[in-house]
């Protein structure tokens, strides 16, 4: 399953969709083509790319898939950190896809996944570089915040909250 050029609304409708096992290695793709063009993975990316259902369904989170026809063109994370805090992350859209709303869809999905679970508030870690993916961010409510001691990422040099 790779992307579609330049999804648009002649075409096939797109579709927000939760995680299934046979998704897996699209979701660990897509991730893995933008983190390895622009930084270095990680040990964290590893751990949430090698087995996705285990490390974040599993604990209570979710995967969403935006689907053009048989195509997987996107991704994102709602990964729970405990009962009432979730994080929005590996969101990912193919670059033949994106500059179509799609990253707003499934972080729209995300969020809408992490307030139906209970949870009090939204994270996400980013990086400067991403002003793109910052500016959807702020279109979704996210806001910027001191960024707290501790991130799994070397990359992350940006902290945002969404309190739902």
């Amino acid at each position: 399953m790779t992307a579609r050029p330049n999804p648009s609304a002649e075409g096939p409708e797109l579709t927000i969709e939760p995680f299934r096992p046979e998704w897996a290695p699209v979701f660990a793709q897509l991730n893995r083509e933008w983190i390895e063009r622009l930084f270095n993975l990680e040990p964290a990316d590893e751990k949430l790319l090698a087995n996705p259902h285990e490390s974040i369904i599993v604990p209570g989170g979710q995967i969403y898939f935006a689907r053009l026809s048989s195509d997987i063109v996107g991704t994102a994370a709602a990964v729970a950190h405990g009962p009432r805090r979730f994080e929005l992350a590996k969101m990912a859209v193919a670059p033949a896809a994106q500059g179509h709303g799609i990253g707003r869809r499934l972080g729209e999905a995300a969020i809408a996944y992490a307030r139906s679970m209970g949870a009090e508030s939204v994270f996400l870690e980013t990086n400067s570089r991403l002003t793109n993916a910052i500016h959807l961010y702020e279109q979704l409510g996210f806001q910027h915040r001191p960024s707290p001691v501790g991130s799994e990422y070397r990359r992350a040099d940006v902290y945002m909250e969404l309190t739902l």
